[in-house]
């Protein structure tokens, strides 16, 4: 077997493979399941996920990943073994080159981090890649030419907001506030309004069933199952789009504060080329209803959904696997 080119987009909610020649061939739940007393890896990806909220004592399902940074060193470096020997890119006689993509503000430790964890796999080289810039190449944007292009990246742990020229970024930013924090935020909402309990993978549910942040945008509803608070016995509500957008509205103003942020930042030659070409939105938080509208109106610039938000990034790491010397070594 050849030497492969991997690009790997390591989430906080999802790892992403892509194999030059192949395309994406993985796309599983960053999250590992150990035996607590051995810490032996009982299961990886959505195996694992399945067990989240429900394992007895002995055994814990980890998101090493946090906020878009390794948040648990060796459990990662299991987690990403597991995957490239999955997808059969390590063999006795390769060791494939990595490209891997992260946040566009974190600090250099956390660089080091994510680029020794891949080289602990058996990589022969491992380039590194801001998220935001893969996002862009992904969705079809040509960054390469002196115009502005506008990019935010929503995803599990961090949403990313970079204006692009010239192949590189012009600014940026990086907030810790996505995915995540919105299943916390409904979770939060349903436990005050309700008292009852619900877990991580029910809000996401909810979320992604009638969640909406455009007020109006959606009008649904939703049976919700959880523990009631005051009788500690199972429990069933019902749960509106409206509610969910109540929910969620806070964050999502914090994101749409950020982008005007970013946009104040901006040399006014490329904000008048963002007012042409509108702005993308990538990453799973674009498949929340809403999004578009909500920052359109909000920001008065047209803006686009990208046509496969959560494999943006990943068939951006393809696309610049064909042109490595492009990327920051």
């Amino acid at each position: 077997m050849f030497i492969k080119d991997i690009g790997i987009d390591l989430g906080t909610a999802n790892v992403l493979i892509y194999i030059k020649g192949q395309g994406i061939v993985l796309n599983e739940p960053s999250v590992v399941a150990i035996d607590s007393e051995t810490k032996k890896p009982l299961a990886v990806g959505s195996e694992a996920r399945e067990m989240l909220g429900r394992t007895p004592g002995s055994v814990k399902a980890i998101r090493p990943m946090k906020d878009g940074v390794i948040a648990d060193f060796e459990i990662t470096e299991i987690m990403l073994n597991y995957f490239i020997r999955k997808v059969n890119g390590k063999s006795l006689f390769s060791r494939p080159r990595i490209l891997i993509c992260c946040p566009s503000n974190i600090t250099q430790v956390e660089k080091n981090a994510i680029k020794e964890a891949a080289e602990r796999t058996g990589a022969k080289r491992v380039f590194l890649e801001e998220e935001p810039k893969v996002a862009a190449i992904g969705a079809g944007l040509d960054i390469s030419k002196p115009s502005g292009n506008m990019v935010i990246d929503i995803g599990g742990g961090t949403t990313d907001i970079a204006i692009l020229s010239l192949g590189g970024i012009v600014t940026s930013s990086s907030i810790k506030v996505a995915g995540n924090v919105f299943d916390a935020d409904i979770m939060k909402y349903i436990k005050d309004k309700y008292k009852l309990l619900i877990g991580d993978r029910t809000a996401e549910e909810i979320k992604l069933t009638i969640g909406t942040v455009y007020p109006g945008k959606k009008n649904e509803k939703m049976e919700v199952r959880g523990r009631d608070l005051v009788t500690g016995l199972p429990h069933t509500i019902t749960i509106s789009s409206s509610e969910v957008e109540e929910s969620l509205r806070e964050s999502a103003y914090i994101l749409v504060n950020t982008a005007k942020n970013v946009l104040e930042q901006t040399p006014p030659e490329l904000s008048a080329d963002i007012i042409d070409k509108g702005i993308v939105i990538t990453g799973g938080g674009a498949l929340i209803e809403g999004f578009d509208k909500l920052l359109a109106s909000e920001l008065k610039v047209p803006v686009f959904i990208a046509e496969s938000p959560l494999t943006c990034v990943a068939e951006g790491t393809g696309l610049l696997l064909d042109n490595l010397y492009l990327v920051d070594k």
